[in-house]
């Protein structure tokens, strides 16, 4: 089921990713809308499961992790009972905070944020290549951030 977005609830959208704190009253004003419109509208995207969810976001550098290293895993197998095995494994693994499963030479992709290249490490040879049906594990170490940016592209029609 796709559902028919207008021009104010992608402005609601765009406003929500720029800010999740932002109180009705300043997001109604910004869209246009009065305050219990814009709440109608807002709820509306949440029972449509558009927005998914509320978060903050951290400092990482800040709170002491200064590590983003990314692990491609090639897998032995991938049969579905393999696939989810894994899946769950990572869904255990604090120290990652994305994982994807690709198309092509790599099974997947974990984005893993950490202290120090010595919690990396000790991620990697303990947990990660001693995993069941982990084949392969190969490791990027970030030297900085270029762009980091919530969310989904959203391009406001221009009058």
């Amino acid at each position: 089921m796709t559902i028919q977005l207008d021009t104010i609830d992608w402005r609601i959208l765009k406003e929500l990713l720029s800010s999740g704190r932002i109180t009705n009253v300043t997001l109604a004003q910004r869209v246009g809308l009065s305050a219990p419109a814009c709440l109608r509208r807002v709820r509306g995207l949440e029972d449509a499961g558009l927005i998914c969810g509320y978060t903050v976001l951290l400092d990482e550098l800040g709170l002491g992790f200064s590590l983003t290293g990314f692990a491609m895993v090639g897998l032995y197998s991938q049969s579905e009972t393999d696939l989810q095995a894994f899946e769950n494994l990572v869904l255990g693994w604090p120290i990652v905070r994305e994982a994807y499963m690709l198309s092509g030479e790599t099974d997947f992709i974990l984005k893993c944020v950490s202290e120090d290249l010595g919690s990396f490490q000790d991620f990697i040879l303990k947990d990660l290549t001693s995993a069941t049906n982990v084949a392969s594990v190969k490791t990027f170490l970030t030297i900085r951030r270029v762009k980091s940016e919530p969310g989904v592209p959203i391009q406001l029609p221009t009058r």
